[in-house]
């Protein structure tokens, strides 16, 4: 069955894009700023924290890149007039980072301003490993202006080890998660090319050495595993849970999420909202080969009814 899933996941492009947007309401909040609003506001209804996502491609422009500011900027307003206490999530390559480099700086910066007279905070994602150093160059001025912002660190990239170092020298709020991008071989830790397994260990020592240098850290997985290995952890050595927060994407491993919560532990839901709603839908389907199954079963029932 593994085997047919994966060659599902494989066929997604060949999807009819209805099907994917009837899969995708699982996964998004919805195309609008209302839409968001409304899956927010029932999240922190039900004790869950939130972090926003304007959903939205690489900027191939300097006018695709402030539209996706005024985006933000809207998504502040609206949430800070409701007095919501959640967090934004920035890919600095949707604001120009490829176009220009200063021109990105100044949007994001306007962006962080807004948020933060809201109260409003936000976490800079990780993306593929030509941003890596330039993301960190650009966290690390944010944080020296003194703006409430966050790093993501990916747990598969064997540079996360000495990358993590300075950011636990500064107790810098971090988001670890394991990496989802398709690296080459030569960055990764061993094994991770071939079994997301082989990235634990590496992902549990980043979120203790950090946790133990007094940074805050947001633990992003969906894996069973590492979360009873970390949970252990934090319960064994007592650390407090003001320290740290689960983190899991909207509409994935919901009992878990809803079990995490219910054992006291803080869980923020990664909230995505936007009209790019298909490329996020196709690259969550991929990442989880079962849900390609249910999708190729429910085209063969829909043939066969015909």
């Amino acid at each position: 069955m593994r085997i047919l899933n994966t060659m599902a996941a494989r066929a997604i492009p060949l999807v009819p894009r209805s099907l994917i947007r009837k899969i995708s309401r699982r996964y998004i909040a919805g195309e609008t700023l209302c839409d968001a609003r409304t899956r927010i506001r029932a999240l922190h209804a039900a004790g869950f924290r939130t972090t926003v996502d304007v959903l939205g491609e690489t900027a191939s422009s300097p006018e695709q890149a402030d539209s996706m500011a005024r985006d933000y900027l809207n998504l502040v307003e609206a949430l800070g007039a409701e007095n919501q206490p959640t967090e934004l999530s920035i890919k600095l390559t949707a604001l120009g980072l490829h176009l220009d480099e200063d021109a990105c700086m100044a949007r994001v910066s306007m962006v962080l301003r807004a948020a933060a007279s809201h109260g409003i905070g936000a976490c800079i994602d990780m993306e593929d490993i030509s941003c890596t150093q330039k993301t960190l160059d650009a966290f690390e001025e944010f944080e020296a202006d003194g703006y409430p912002v966050g790093i993501a660190l990916q747990a598969y990239l064997t540079r996360t080890n000495d990358d993590i170092v300075p950011l636990q020298a500064r107790k810098s709020r971090m988001r670890i998660c394991k990496g989802i991008y398709a690296e080459s071989t030569e960055h990764l830790v061993d094994g991770a090319s071939k079994d997301r397994a082989a990235i634990n260990a590496h992902f549990l020592r980043h979120v203790s050495s950090a946790i133990r240098a007094g940074s805050f850290v947001g633990i992003a997985t969906h894996d069973a595993q590492l979360i009873d290995a970390l949970t252990s952890w934090l319960q064994r050595e007592r650390v407090d849970r003001s320290q740290f927060e689960f983190q899991m994407l909207l509409g994935v491993c919901e009992p878990q999420r809803d079990a995490l919560l219910a054992q006291g532990f803080h869980v923020r839901v990664y909230v995505p909202y936007g009209h790019d709603w298909y490329g996020y839908s196709t690259r969550r389907i991929k990442e989880n080969p079962r849900i390609a199954g249910y999708i190729l079963a429910a085209m063969i029932r829909n043939a066969r009814a015909r």
